[in-house]
């Protein structure tokens, strides 16, 4: 259920609409933007009694929740939520463009990979420490000296960490060192992990699963959400389906469709969408077309030597180009890069 306070409420009929929600044993989110709004989730042996609520002072309207992520949909939050990330804002005017390698390889590699992705445009470094890997035979990640590699290469270039985490124990240690925590698509659907980045108070950029629907992304962000932490970017990474020409299939459709039903920034990763470096420029330009608010983008010193998914990377030269294209395109949709 959503309760709309009146314009100009004070905190104190705030307090009151949320007193009632604990009594009716329901938890209580309080959104502040243009307007106040209440968000009523969760279980109770207690039904909720619409009346009870627009009889409270200060409420103007009460209203069914019409889908089941209560959180990550525009009837709770109309506005388009803003990430502030390395002086600019996920989902705002700007798109903003994450990139680097798969992995962090090696000190001078990630340092040398920083350099490259900020001269050309970059607004973050993403880089895994951590590495889910389909065969327990490839290159699993560096780990915590692979993290502090990546703090060594913000310090020199200013550019915040995107990195993914795997593990529920070790959400604590990756928020020293990260910007953003990435819950990557195998992961998506791991509640467990899902409820350690909600408490974590992190940004988190959360990649589809490879076989979910866009509801199924949308509920695995109303976890994160429902803990209380509201930075929470989507990412389209393509979905697997019966054509093998390509990675993955990249659903473009994905990106209107969730600006349409949430109000959180959407990410699109062209590199795993496609799987092949030659088509990741074109990608990334549809996705900006269609309305991306940022793509996060592999990007290797040295692509052919790369430890994992060198045939999707960019080299620095070509990144480059991309990041201008890409320029061009969001120039043509109203936007800038």
């Amino acid at each position: 259920m959503i309760v709309l306070m009146q314009p100009g409420t004070n905190g104190v009929h705030v307090a009151e609409v949320e007193r009632q929600v604990a009594t009716d044993g329901y938890e209580a989110h309080v959104w502040h933007g243009s307007r106040t709004i209440v968000a009523v989730v969760g279980h109770s042996s207690r039904p909720l009694l619409p009346e009870t609520y627009a009889n409270l002072p200060g409420v103007e309207k009460v209203t069914p929740v019409k889908v089941p992520y209560t959180l990550a949909s525009r009837q709770f939050h109309a506005e388009d939520t803003q990430i502030k990330l390395n002086g600019a804002a996920m989902g705002g005017e700007k798109v903003l463009v994450i990139a680097g390698p798969c992995s962090v390889e090696g000190r001078e590699a990630i340092i040398e990979a920083a350099h490259a992705v900020k001269e050309a445009g970059a607004t973050a470094l993403r880089g895994g420490a951590f590495k889910p890997r389909s065969s327990p035979y490839s290159f699993q990640g560096h780990g915590e000296l692979g993290l502090q590699w990546l703090a060594e290469a913000r310090e020199q270039t200013g550019l915040p960490i995107v990195t993914e985490v795997m593990d529920p124990n070790l959400v604590g240690l990756v928020c020293q060192y990260a910007d953003v925590l990435q819950i990557g698509a195998r992961n998506m659907q791991n509640f467990t992990l899902l409820n350690a980045v909600g408490e974590a108070r992190k940004p988190v950029l959360l990649k589809r699963g490879m076989s979910s629907t866009v509801e199924d992304l949308l509920m695995a962000a109303e976890y994160i959400l429902a803990k209380g932490n509201h930075e929470v970017m989507l990412c389209e990474r393509g979905i697997r389906t019966f054509e093998t020409s390509t990675r993955n299939t990249f659903d473009a459709n994905a990106i209107p469709v969730l600006k349409h039903l949430s109000h959180l920034p959407v990410v699109a990763d062209p590199s795993h969408a496609v799987g092949k470096s030659e088509y990741v420029e074109a990608i990334a330009r549809a996705a900006v077309a269609a309305g991306a608010d940022g793509l996060i983008v592999e990007v290797h010193p040295d692509p052919a030597n790369a430890m994992s998914d060198g045939r999707q990377s960019l080299d620095p030269a070509a990144f480059a180009r991309m990041v201008e294209s890409v320029r061009r395109i969001a120039q043509a949709v109203g936007r800038s890069a």
